[in-house]
């Protein structure tokens, strides 16, 4: 069963309605079906709300999130284990540190596929199966 690993990026182009967010639609449907599951880094999580309280403010951030919450997503912790392996992964690979625990999750498994919109993982194409979004 594929799990589906989804960066900040996917989740907001859902919620924005932009290129890619048919696809991430279809990957809610599928998982909502039980033919596979989401995931996504406490981390990443925590871009999302930030990104949403910077641009819609408190009230809605907080919504915005719990609508996500009533999704099949499940937030993986950032635990001591996997902090020191993104942060092995931004060093070596020159990535953001947020973004490594993206790719760090993707890693867990062949089964595994890192959904995103930012290109800037295709510098560690070769780390885990990567689906890119549209650009915009």
């Amino acid at each position: 069963m594929t799990v589906f690993v989804l960066d900040s990026s996917a989740v907001l182009r859902h919620h924005d309605d932009e290129a890619g967010a048919g696809r991430v639609e279809a990957i809610f449907e599928t998982c909502a079906r039980g033919s596979g599951t989401m995931r996504i880094s406490a981390v990443q999580w925590g871009e999302v709300a930030a990104i949403q309280r910077k641009r819609f403010g408190e009230k809605e951030e907080k919504l915005i999130l719990q609508r996500l919450m009533r999704t099949d997503l499940l937030i993986v912790p950032a635990t001591a284990e996997r902090a020191v392996h993104a942060a092995e992964l931004r060093v070596d690979r020159k990535l953001p540190y947020a973004d490594a625990f993206a790719i760090e999750l993707a890693m867990d498994s062949p089964d595994h596929v890192l959904v995103t919109a930012d290109f800037d993982f295709k510098a560690v194409a070769d780390l885990a199966h990567i689906e890119f979004l549209p650009a915009k």
